[in-house]
Formats: C-alpha cells, sequence, structure tokens
C-alpha cells in the first residue's frame, strides 16, 4: 500500500488523536526521563533535593495510578463523552506539569503530579477507544501500529532534543515544555476532534466494579498477572534507580567523545553530552527500529515460551549493568533490555487475548494492565530503598542489579512453573 493510500485510508479523527498521542507521550517521557534525578539533585543543581526513599513513594503513587485509572475512566467516557473526557484529561495534565514546575516543597510537587497522573489516567483509553471506533477489520492491525510507533516516536525525540535544550536554562522548563504540549491539545479537541458516535452499550460505573470482581476471581488469570509483574518492577527501574546510576557511576566521555567527533563533519565545536534523558531514547529508538523485525520474528511462536525468552532477554540485559561502569557496556545492557521488552509484551498481550473467555476478551485486556500497577507500585519503593542501602550507603552498585537480576529469574521461573500446572490445557499458548 503506497504512503498516499495509508494516510487516505483514516478519518481524520483517527489523525487527530494519533497528533494527541504524540505531544503528549512525548511529554511524559520527556518528564519521565528526568523526573528523578530533577527531584534528588540538590538546589545548588537546579533541583529539588529531596531524599530518593521520598521519591520514590511518589513513583509508586503516580505511575500505579497512571495503569489503574484506564479501567474506570474508559466507563466514564463512555457515559460522559470522549470530547469531555479528553477536556478534564488536559487540562488536569496541563496544569499538573506547570504547577510542578512552579513548586518546591514536597507536598505540593506530590499533589502537582498526582494531578497529571489523574489527567493521563484518563487520556489513555479514549485515545485506544477513538482508533477502535474509527477503524475496522481491514486496517485496525496498521492503525494500532501506527498507535505504538508514535508512542515511541514522542518518547523519542522529546528526550533527544527538547530535554538536553531546556534543561541547559533551567530544569523547571522541562515541565513548562510539557505543560504546553498538552495544554495546547485543549485547541485540538475542541476545533478538530470529532465526538465518536456513542456505543449502544455503555457500562455504568459499578458495572465495572462488579466485573472488575469477576476477572479477579479467575485464579489463573490473577496469578499470570502477578507473576508478569515481576518483570515489570525491571522495567520502571529505568526511570528511576538506572537514572540515578548513571549520574552517579557512568563516565560518558567516550560516548561523548564519539559523538561529537561524528557531530565535528557537520558543525564546528560541537558539545553534545550523553545524560540520563538518553536511557529513555535508547530504549524508545531500539523498539522504533526493531518492533517490525521482531514481531515478525516470534509472530508464529508460543505465548509463553516467547514471553519467556522475553524477559530471560531483560534479565540479562539487567544484570549486564553488574558488569562495569564503562559507558559502553551500560547502553549495551539498555539495549538488550529493550530488545527483551519488545518480544515480551506484545506476546502477553497477545496471550491475555487466548486465555480471555470469548465474550469477556476486551475485559480481561482492560484489566491486563494491572502488572503496571503491581510493577510500578513495588517498583518505585524498592528500588529507591535498595540504591540507597547498596549504592548510597555500601557504594556497591553490582549488587543492586544482580537482586534484581534475581527477581528476573524469579518471574522466570514463575512463568515456567505456570506454563506447566496452570496454563490451560485446551490453548495452543
Amino acid at each position: 500500500m503506497s504512503f498516499k493510500k495509508t494516510l487516505t485510508q483514516f478519518p481524520r479523527n483517527f489523525w487527530t488523536v494519533i497528533t494527541m498521542e504524540f505531544f503528549e507521550r512525548g511529554s511524559y517521557y520527556g518528564v519521565m526521563s528526568v523526573l528523578s534525578v530533577y527531584l534528588v539533585i540538590s538546589q545548588d543543581e537546579g533541583g529539588l533535593g529531596f531524599s530518593k526513599e521520598s521519591v520514590g513513594i511518589i513513583k509508586s503513587t503516580i505511575t500505579p495510578l497512571l495503569y489503574f485509572l484506564p479501567i474506570l475512566s474508559g466507563a466514564i467516557a463512555d457515559r460522559f463523552g470522549y470530547k469531555k473526557t479528553l477536556m478534564f484529561a488536559f487540562v488536569l495534565m496541563s496544569s499538573g506539569y506547570f504547577l510542578t514546575s512552579l513548586f518546591t516543597s514536597y507536598g505540593l510537587v506530590f499533589a502537582s503530579l498526582i494531578l497529571m497522573a489523574i489527567g493521563a489516567g484518563f487520556f489513555k483509553p479514549v485515545i485506544s477507544g477513538t482508533i477502535a471506533r474509527s477503524t475496522d477489520k481491514s486496517n485496525s492491525t496498521l492503525a494500532f501500529g501506527i498507535f505504538y510507533w508514535t508512542i515511541n516516536l514522542g518518547a523519542f525525540l522529546f528526550p533527544l532534543i527538547l530535554v538536553p535544550m531546556l534543561k541547559q536554562i533551567s530544569w523547571s522548563y522541562i515541565f513548562v515544555m510539557a505543560a504546553v504540549g498538552t495544554g495546547w491539545l485543549i485547541l485540538l479537541n475542541i476545533f478538530v476532534y470529532k465526538e465518536p458516535e456513542k456505543p449502544s452499550n455503555t457500562k455504568s460505573l459499578a458495572r465495572v466494579l462488579v466485573d472488575m470482581v469477576k476477572v479477579l476471581g479467575d485464579f489463573r488469570f490473577v496469578i499470570m498477572i502477578v507473576i508478569y509483574s515481576g518483570f515489570w518492577i525491571l522495567y520502571f527501574q529505568q526511570f528511576d534507580t538506572v537514572l540515578w546510576y548513571v549520574r552517579e557511576y557512568v563516565d560518558t566521555t567516550p560516548v561523548n567523545n564519539l559523538v561529537n567527533s561524528a557531530l565535528g563533519i557537520f558543525v564546528s565545536n560541537p558539545n553534545w553530552k550523553f545524560d540520563v534523558e538518553h536511557v529513555t531514547v535508547i530504549n524508545a529508538g531500539t523498539i522504533i527500529l526493531l518492533q517490525i523485525f521482531i514481531s515478525n520474528l516470534v509472530k508464529n511462536k508460543k505465548a509463553l515460551p516467547t514471553m519467556i525468552t522475553g524477559i530471560a532477554l531483560g534479565t540479562i540485559g539487567m544484570g549486564i549493568l553488574a558488569i562495569s561502569t564503562h559507558p559502553y557496556v551500560f547502553i549495551l545492557g539498555i539495549f538488550i533490555f529493550s530488545v527483551g521488552e519488545m518480544t515480551a509484551h506484545p506476546k502477553f498481550i497477545s496471550y491475555v487475548g487466548l486465555i480471555a473467555p470469548e465474550d469477556k476478551k476486551a475485559l480481561y485486556l482492560g484489566y491486563a494492565f494491572l502488572y503496571g500497577v503491581i510493577g510500578s507500585g513495588i517498583g518505585g519503593v524498592l528500588g529507591a530503598n535498595l540504591y540507597v542501602h547498596f549504592v548510597d550507603n555500601l557504594k556497591n552498585p553490582q549488587i543492586l542489579w544482580l537482586i534484581f537480576s534475581s527477581i528476573g529469574l524469579a518471574t522466570i521461573v514463575g512463568l515456567l512453573l505456570y506454563n506447566k500446572f496452570l496454563r490451560p490445557k485446551t490453548e495452543d499458548v
């Protein structure tokens, strides 16, 4: 299919929400690529000087909100309208980011970030819901492929280009950028976005809660979510402990010299510097480059073995960080972890679709995101406390990465046992 046909086969509403997704995710990952560092570095360095443990509490609150709220906010959007829900989401997100740029006290910063997280939690289901109603069986796969690619494009470009520039002026400008990046979407919502046709079956919030009890009563499904969450404890370290480690232990001079030598061909006296935001750039860039290749490689493989392979790669990537503080070793570790993530996660979504009852597939796929609630809820506090003990106090970051690698190994063992004893025998998974 030609590029022109690809563009014209989707209605305007599809491209409107794709634009919204790009700016919202770019703003979010732009902030998350540096947030944990900004909150802990001293005020003399431009940060807020909070303790790592207190930052862990913030991260173990706001990220689970982002993963849990879409379960409820999807039903709210169906009842009150997507356009109104988007307006609510953009106002909260933009306000949360902007207030975070102004405040310096722990309580007010925490409250501002919660405001942002609530907005983002209401935003998520509206975008996927609009795409679902803007497509059909003939183009749905392509549409959600574009959607997934757009997320990673935003996560790649904003930390790569905008964050380093703004950070040189003031770290707080990164939050202003995010406030603008989500705030202007209010105008797009008012003047361009069209309310999709209301679904015939609109669930009440009470019905959503009843369904939640039913789904959580499926013990096989719950056990799978709990086991898989172990991998996401590792994933969320990329926005906390990994960033602290880069800033405090990794001498990025060899990478800086290599990149500046290449840039010197085009500009005079380049001064590029590898910094914490580039961890997100590596992850998103790897997915942009390799996701289609990896997906094709494993498309005919069984879900559970593929998930285990991906988690094994992620565990190896985390373990590599324990080998050396050399920047190329670090980059290799993050790269391998990212390959593991893109191998495991799509197959997890596929697996949930396979094991869900035929009349409850959408319901199960919605609650599958509880892996993020558990993984981030545990990961923020656990990572911060382990980092303070083993890295700040004992000066031994190797043990930290080996501990997280052991969590990855435990996840693999858990999935192997699940595959042997609990896997539905009637499914080819």
